[in-house]
């Protein structure tokens, strides 16, 4: 048991690294826990994006698939207002979205063709493949991309349930879209542990003219941070934002059981993709050799959590960044998916950063 608790305690260490990229919390908002909009309750919010002045939300209950559209009012580095105007349900009379579960984590404003981007996980436990498409603004299917067999429901390198594409961005060059797996898939390596692991996930771009995957990188991530006394605990990616050419903002969230409101242990990472393997054609990461991302932590919210409104680090799922700060630095916008409290106590929680980018 010692050795356990002293592999525990070894992965909360990381020093933060302000080299590249500063991160520092301003504020948090938390959306009212009976709040509805057009009949439907407003929870599970698993991404987030802006342009414009315009919050796309997206909401991730697989029996009404939808999104929301909001205002977020900062003033003087505070939020000042949260407004949500109006929802959006995915039309389902589409044969795609018919033959698909459509459990969706990530949301993405296609600026140039006036779309949205969507990635979803799927079910693989009913043999349902992840899929990442687009749609028009009213919730009409355009497209959706071709996926490497080794994401297939029915492949041999058996994906894990819940654990596909869970994060997504635009890649700097306006070519496609990079999506980040919450897990690895099963023949890659194990998920993370107490003890450090090799739980590589895999984060694919793709053309958004051809829908084809074009290239691939891997990243390692952290282990366990608190022992689960109620014998469940994960930590995968969450969500990914590219900041500069091959450099990432990447979101881990780590859930501990047993721990009641503190379970969540949720840290944003520097990772650099630059001199990374393509591994797009290898079947199983466990019998190639490949250079990994590398990667540093630049904010842990444990180290703001009496700041927080609640005192509560939530199950942090979407970022994006927000407007330009008065300074010229960027915000940066989370927000958490409560899981519509159906797990315990938890909130729809929006955090507000700003961002210093010191390249």
């Amino acid at each position: 048991m010692f050795f356990v608790v002293l592999a525990a305690s070894c992965g909360t260490t990381k020093t933060i690294d302000h080299k590249n990229i500063e991160l520092s919390f301003l504020d948090d908002f938390i959306l009212p826990e009976n709040l509805e909009i057009e009949e439907t309750k407003v929870g599970g919010l698993s991404g987030i994006d802006h342009y414009d002045g315009i919050y796309y939300l997206v909401c991730d209950h697989p029996g009404n698939p939808r999104f929301y559209k909001a205002s977020i009012e900062i003033n003087k580095k505070k939020i000042d207002t949260v407004l949500i105007s109006e929802m959006i349900e995915l039309d389902r009379t589409s044969k795609f979205f018919k033959n698909n579960t459509l459990d969706l984590e990530s949301i993405r404003y296609n600026v140039e063709k006036n779309e949205l981007v969507l990635s979803s996980e799927g079910s693989f436990n009913n043999g349902k493949d992840p899929s990442i498409f687009h749609i028009s603004p009213n919730g009409q299917f355009l497209l959706n991309y071709s996926l490497p067999d080794y994401f297939s429901a029915s492949g041999e390198q058996k994906p894990r349930n819940n654990g596909v594409f869970e994060g997504l961005t635009e890649s700097l060059d306006k070519s496609g879209y990079w999506a980040g797996m919450e897990l690895p898939l099963e023949k890659d390596g194990s998920k993370p542990k107490l003890f450090p692991t090799k739980s590589p996930v895999r984060i694919t771009h793709f053309n958004k003219e051809t829908g084809e995957p074009t290239r691939q990188f891997v990243m390692q991530l952290e282990n366990i941070t608190k022992i689960p006394w109620m014998y469940f605990a994960v930590n995968g990616l969450t969500e990914i934002l590219e900041y500069a050419p091959s450099r990432f903002l990447v979101l881990e969230r780590a859930f501990s059981a047993g721990h009641g409101t503190n379970g969540n242990t949720v840290r944003i990472f520097d990772v650099d993709a630059r001199n990374a393997s393509n591994t797009l054609n290898i079947e199983n990461l466990r019998k190639e050799a490949y250079t990994a991302a590398t990667k540093k932590l630049v904010f842990d919210f444990k180290s703001v959590r009496k700041q927080l409104k609640e005192n509560i680090i939530d199950n942090l799922e979407g970022m994006t960044f927000g407007p330009d700060l008065p300074n010229g630095n960027k915000t940066l916008l989370l927000v958490s998916d409560d899981n519509f409290s159906s797990i315990g106590k938890q909130i729809s929680q929006i955090i507000l950063m700003e961002v210093t980018i010191k390249l």
